[in-house]
Formats: C-alpha cells, sequence, structure tokens
C-alpha cells in the first residue's frame, strides 16, 4: 500500500490495432494482423498504476453500448476505480491504431462519449489516509468540447491541496491552438510529461519550465530526461524489440508517478518510466497483460 492515491482524467476506449505488413497503397490491399484491445491514454495509465499496486481512479465517459461495459469490467478486474459518467447518445470511443513493422504507430481517432466530458464528470475524492495527486491527459484539454471539464479537475484538484500532472498528448493539437495558449492552461501545474515532439510544439523546455514545476521529456527508444529549474538528470532505455509503440507514453507516466509520488531520486523514478514504456512496447496493445510487466522499482535492463 502506498501513501498516496492518484486520480487519471483522461480517456478509455477501444483500439484496433493494425500491425501493417507491407506499403499502405490508397485503394489497394495490404496485408495486417489485426486485433481488438483496451485503449484510451487515460485508461492506460490508470491500468498501468493499479499493475504496479498504486490505488487509482479513472474519471472518463463511455457510451451506453457494449464497448463502454466491457473496457468498464476490464479496468475494474485490474483494480481500477472507475467512475465513468455513461453518456446515452455518443458511442464509446474507438481509436484504429496503424502500427508498422518497426513499431512505430498511426492512430486515427473517434473520442466519441469522451467528448462530452464535462465538469460535472469531475468527481473528486478525499479520503483523508492517503496524500491526492490528479493526472490528467492532454486530450481532454485539446478538445474544444472536453476542455472545460479539463480546466475545472485541475483548478478542483489544486484548490483542494492535490498535486497535478498532464501528459500533453499530441504536438499536432498543440501547434494547432498555440503554444502560448496551450502553457496558459498549464498553470500551477506541478508536472509535465511531454515527449520531445510536444515538448518543441510548446516552445521548448525554458518555455515549459516558465510554466510548470518539473519536466520530465520522454526521448523513445532513447530513452527520457527529467528537468527542474537547472538540474537535470537522464535515462537510457534498455535495447528491446519494439513490437507496438501504442500507450508506451501512457505507460511511462504510470511508471514514474509510482516513484515521483513516493518521494523518489529523478533517476529512480526515470528507470521506473523507461522500464514501463519499453514493456508498453514489447507487445501488443496498451495496457499491461501481454507480458507480465516488470516491476518498476527494477528498473532498465538489457
Amino acid at each position: 500500500m502506498t501513501g498516496f492515491r492518484v486520480t487519471v482524467v483522461g480517456d478509455v476506449g477501444l483500439d484496433v490495432v493494425a500491425q501493417v505488413r507491407g506499403d499502405i497503397v490508397p485503394g489497394q490491399d495490404t496485408r495486417a494482423g489485426v486485433v481488438v484491445t483496451p485503449g484510451g491514454a487515460g485508461g492506460n495509465t490508470a491500468a498501468w498504476l493499479a499493475a504496479y499496486g498504486v490505488p487509482v481512479s479513472l474519471l472518463a465517459r463511455v457510451g451506453d453500448d457494449e464497448a463502454g461495459r466491457t473496457t468498464t469490467a476490464e479496468l475494474v478486474a485490474a483494480g481500477v476505480d472507475c467512475r465513468f459518467a455513461v453518456d446515452p447518445t455518443l458511442a464509446t470511443c474507438c481509436v484504429v491504431v496503424l502500427v508498422t513493422p518497426d513499431g512505430h504507430r498511426t492512430m486515427l481517432a473517434d473520442r466519441g462519449a469522451n467528448k462530452a466530458f464535462s465538469a460535472a464528470d469531475v468527481v473528486l475524492g478525499t479520503p483523508a489516509e492517503a496524500r491526492q495527486h490528479l493526472h490528467l491527459s492532454g486530450y481532454v484539454l485539446l478538445d474544444d468540447d472536453s476542455r472545460d471539464a479539463g480546466l475545472y479537475a485541475l483548478t478542483a484538484a489544486k484548490a483542494a491541496g492535490w498535486t497535478t500532472s498532464v501528459d500533453p498528448q499530441a504536438a499536432r493539437h498543440i501547434e494547432a491552438v498555440g503554444a502560448p495558449t496551450f502553457l496558459s492552461w498549464l498553470a500551477d501545474v506541478d508536472l509535465l510529461l511531454p515527449n520531445d515532439g510536444e515538448l518543441a510544439a510548446m516552445g521548448g523546455a525554458s518555455d515549459v519550465l516558465a510554466v510548470v514545476g518539473e519536466v520530465v521529456v520522454t526521448h523513445g527508444e532513447h530513452g527520457a530526461t527529467w528537468m527542474s529549474g537547472t538540474e537535470r538528470a537522464t535515462m537510457a532505455a534498455p535495447a528491446v524489440h519494439r513490437t507496438d509503440s501504442t500507450g508506451a507514453g501512457d505507460a511511462f507516466n504510470a511508471g514514474w508517478l509510482s516513484h515521483w509520488l513516493a518521494g523518489d531520486a529523478p533517476e529512480t523514478a526515470l528507470a521506473a518510466g523507461v522500464r514501463a514504456g519499453s514493456d508498453a512496447a514489447a507487445a501488443i496493445g496498451a495496457r499491461p497483460g501481454a507480458a507480465k510487466p516488470t516491476s518498476p522499482t527494477q528498473g532498465p535492463t538489457g
């Protein structure tokens, strides 16, 4: 049992993952291996946190359909406290993921019911026995329809004395709204978890550190770097075969948070995050289960 609890705010749904076995030619057939797996950035991070023994709640919105019931049941079975609103009209989120032979992924996303996530869906628990942390998926902020709910969640968490973190999630969408606007939404956030592309879209480390307390930037197969003020720490990634990078960043977030919230050194938290991301990338799908996740306390190997 930890001395903290994490509430994740983010998307949940299903991924249709297609492992492409040749060049995609418009108007022609391309052979692929296709599987349907649980997904959504919020659901992924919550599932990995639960796999590492962290008490975790997930706030999201699903459709009143079989996909919503299935993904809810899977997360509950994984140990996640699901505080889901059920949308009477919109379907549960579905994402088509195209995975190339080198493990890189391209996503075609329909956020479905997650688009209607509202401030009324933000119900923050207040158990007195544990320190509270809110982790927000950037997709909530980057959609006009759910942005107010994301901003409300961050504001409510800070007002309650919680720590907060945000994963920006999508460089292309950050560029569309503009770096100054996106950074304005992060005022008072304790921790930002971008990848290299997202950090560049926000103007670089100095611009981001002028707004948030700490930054952890992931470099894909090259590991990750923690930054706070003038301090830096970097962790290389282990040499692993990357099967599907879908959800690797979401898993990294869980590994990092499981140690950062415990007060461990940045190097220890980086090792946990890198190992978690590597575990996720080594199997099809974005959740623990295809292969038993390595304990984040073990750090990277290879």
